[in-house]
């Protein structure tokens, strides 16, 4: 078991003081009601911002202890701008415990892209070349025992402008974020018109490995259909990789719901 101690830094914010003032007040409520344990609850008085397009926030500090699959969940309810590790006690997560977590991560994470757009956006990936498919049962023995990697089945559905580009853009993806691709199948799923435009639809499935934050934040980024651990059956993350893993969640959940904010603040 792996259980943790973080703080949480969660603001409110809108241009009405007397609701940003009841929104952190019921937030501070709710959390005292969480079946963690709760070792100091700071809230901050409501200030003025001088800049964006809200004129008020106001910053609750909390900090609590509990399992790793508890504070994720805690994350995902409420959305905290910064997570800071404080301490852990255990070094191990059951590989079916890590997949459960992993599972509501991505379901929750696909219900915010479904609302407010996706997070798996890259800069050209033309001139990369394609990473390399497939390795001997060798090699991944050294990656998962000697770099500390995991080894999961991964199932996406991704959309491009022709499945030839489509599939070397996601190896090139993949490759981007860490992973090493062991197995690598594209399944076309259809074509389609986007303002007189074809696209295609698509269903990858991989076999993957990498480092646990980066398994974590890309589950995250692309919300799978589809996630199995096939090794190790206990993944020791390292504390480096846990306080990333939950600040990268954090950041990823705030980028998704503040960008009406951004969208109102730039005209758009």
């Amino acid at each position: 078991m792996l259980a943790l101690r973080v703080i949480f830094y969660i603001e409110a914010i809108g241009n009405d003081k007397k609701a940003v003032e009841t929104s952190i007040s019921e937030i501070e409520k709710k959390l005292k009601d969480e079946k963690i344990t709760l070792h100091r609850l700071e809230k901050g008085d409501v200030i003025e911002v001088e800049e964006g397009p809200l004129k008020y926030s106001a910053m609750l500090e909390v900090e609590l202890e509990g399992e790793f699959g508890k504070v994720v969940e805690l994350i995902m309810k409420y959305g905290p701008t910064l997570v800071e590790l404080v301490d852990i006690k255990g070094t191990e997560i059951n590989a079916k415990e890590l997949m459960e977590t992993l599972g509501k991560v991505s379901y929750f994470m696909g219900k915010l892209m479904k609302e407010f757009g996706g997070l798996a956006v890259y800069p050209s990936l033309e001139g990369i070349p394609e990473p390399r498919v497939g390795y001997s049962e060798d090699e991944i023995e050294e990656m998962i025992l000697d770099e500390g990697m995991v080894r999961y089945q991964f199932v996406i559905k991704v959309y491009g402008n022709d499945y030839k580009e489509l599939e070397s853009n996601i190896k090139k993806a993949l490759s981007l974020e860490g992973c090493r691709i062991n197995k690598f199948v594209l399944q076309p799923q259809g074509e389609f018109e986007v303002n007189g435009k074809k696209r295609v639809e698509a269903l990858v499935a991989a076999e993957l490995l990498s480092t646990f934050e980066t398994l974590f934040v890309l589950t995250a980024k692309y919300a799978p259909i589809g996630i199995a651990i096939v090794e190790p059956q206990i993944v020791e993350p390292s504390p480096s990789e846990i306080q990333n893993a939950l600040s990268d969640l954090a950041a990823l959940i705030n980028e998704l719901v503040h960008r009406p904010l951004a969208n109102l603040q730039f005209g758009e």
